[in-house]
């Protein structure tokens, strides 16, 4: 692109307000809109979760990590699901 192709294509931008040409938002552009703007992150599972902070044995997080691997699912799905089948092995879920 030469130096007047370039004018040429950006000499819309060089007007003081750009946004008086457009009108109101059509349906699928309004759609468009409140998808980029939902914020992005991990789907919400049950009521929200909490980040915490453990310590475990390095041999007991390996050993986590391979059978995650194994499993298809994350360390931390590996993790609630010991939890609950303690709470459930207790009586408490």
């Amino acid at each position: 692109m030469n130096g007047k192709e370039l004018a040429a294509a950006t000499s819309e931008f060089d007007r003081e307000m750009v946004v008086d040409r457009f009108g109101p938002m059509t349906r699928e552009n309004r759609a468009r809109f409140e998808r980029a703007r939902t914020k992005r992150g991990r789907p919400r599972q049950g009521q929200g979760a909490q980040a915490i902070s453990v310590t475990v044995e390095r041999r007991l997080l390996a050993e986590t990590d391979a059978l995650a691997k194994a499993l298809g699912i994350t360390r931390a799905g590996i993790i609630a699901r010991g939890l609950k089948a303690v709470l459930a092995a207790e009586g408490r879920l």
